[in-house]
């Protein structure tokens, strides 16, 4: 395998494990709320983050998220983290430059395009159809590598 192969394959597994640190940072402050007064903590986080608080959509979010039950933000939390030791076994694996890890990737990531794509078509944002696009590119980019190193003489392309 060439090193801009495996650069390739380290960028993937660093976008994977920044996802994973991410929805751990959201699984944690959504538990947090749920022993918590979400509107007074909602207020504090908007006025630290300088967002305007007569916005419509900030207003119509923050309505959507004090209704919510501590029952939800469980499912919310626990389902964040979930998710989370999926991006961090994809990302670990990859970067430890395992065949299982790209199979386990290319799964996964696809699995997930539905439910990107319904998102996308529900509530559509930039952020979404980069993010689609990228998992896209990814499942591409690994089953081509999978094809290509399969055919690799023994030894060369046997990565377990």
């Amino acid at each position: 395998m060439n090193s801009s192969s495996s650069g390739i394959i380290r960028l993937v597994a660093v976008f994977k494990l920044i996802k994973a640190a991410l929805l751990i940072a959201v699984g944690v402050g959504i538990l947090k709320l749920i022993h918590a007064d979400v509107a007074s903590e909602l207020d504090h986080w908007v006025r630290r983050l300088g967002l305007d608080p007569g916005s419509h959509y900030l207003d119509r979010a923050l309505q959507k998220i004090t209704s919510t039950s501590p029952h939800k933000f469980k499912e919310l939390g626990i389902g964040s983290f979930v998710y989370a030791a999926l991006f961090l076994t994809e990302g670990i694996g990859l970067w430890l430059m395992k065949r299982w890890a790209e199979w386990f990737t290319v799964v996964i990531t696809s699995s997930l395009v539905p439910l990107e794509v319904y998102e996308i078509y529900r509530h559509p944002t930039a952020i979404k159809i980069l993010v689609l696009v990228l998992n896209i590119a990814i499942v591409v980019y690994l089953l081509y590598r999978i094809k290509y190193d399969s055919r690799a003489p023994e030894g060369r392309g046997d990565r377990r």
